[in-house]
């Protein structure tokens, strides 16, 4: 991904917050060049078992996702492959009436970070389940209600043959967190308080975005 130097993020909490609060990756891989690359959709999380560098630097971090047996993806994955993630954070469209300036163009600020690593397949049935049980409290306790899923483990184990469980050593990441920092300081206040103002859940979050910029 290319990224100018001017939309970089400020530290590298930006791209674990943005992998936290935005967990649903694209996984992409080449596949084989008869059928053209993989994409998959799936939730990731970080290896609770795995503490994150103390500088939140994404490099050496453990990434735990899972997706559909079935999926061809899962077949042409192989433990020590490469895979790309990709996470799409806060984005929206950016009309030049709140610029107020005279000549202007249209743009589209945008939030996302991508994770590059090398796979190692999960064989273990019992190791699966403990990958969709840290995914669940995750994720309930993120996004849910904190529901409990004690009398659903059976269910679980039903359903477990058919999930591809996989583990992601993070060897290089990038973030790319355009929010108007090309623009004059009064011009991204009037795009920041614009956003911010809006009903729109995608532009407020990129309001809070630009509000946490240096």
């Amino acid at each position: 991904m290319f990224v100018p130097s001017f939309y970089r993020e400020p530290s590298d909490s930006w791209m674990v917050d943005l992998i936290r609060g935005n967990p649903l990756a694209l996984a992409v891989a080449n596949g084989h060049p008869d059928e053209g690359p993989f994409a998959t959709h799936l939730p990731v999380i970080f290896d609770p078992d795995t503490p994150l560098d103390p500088d939140g630097e994404l490099p050496g971090a453990t990434l735990l996702g899972h997706m559909n047996r079935a999926n061809p993806h899962w077949t042409s994955l192989e433990t020590g492959g490469v895979l790309l993630l990709t996470f799409t954070g806060p984005h929206s469209y950016v009309s030049p009436t709140v610029y107020g300036v005279t000549p202007a163009a249209p743009t589209w600020n945008f939030t996302a970070v991508h994770v590059r690593g090398v796979v190692e397949k999960i064989d273990s049935m019992e190791e699966t389940l403990g990958v969709v049980r840290s995914t669940v409290r995750a994720f309930e306790g993120e996004f849910g209600d904190g529901w409990d899923m004690t009398e659903s483990l059976g269910y679980f184990r039903k359903i477990a043959p058919g999930v591809g469980a996989f583990r992601l050593t993070v060897t290089g990441a990038e973030g790319m967190f355009k929010l108007s920092q090309e623009q004059p300081g009064e011009v991204r206040e009037r795009v920041r308080d614009s956003f911010g103002q809006s009903g729109c859940l995608h532009k407020r979050g990129t309001a809070t975005l630009m509000s946490r910029l240096p």
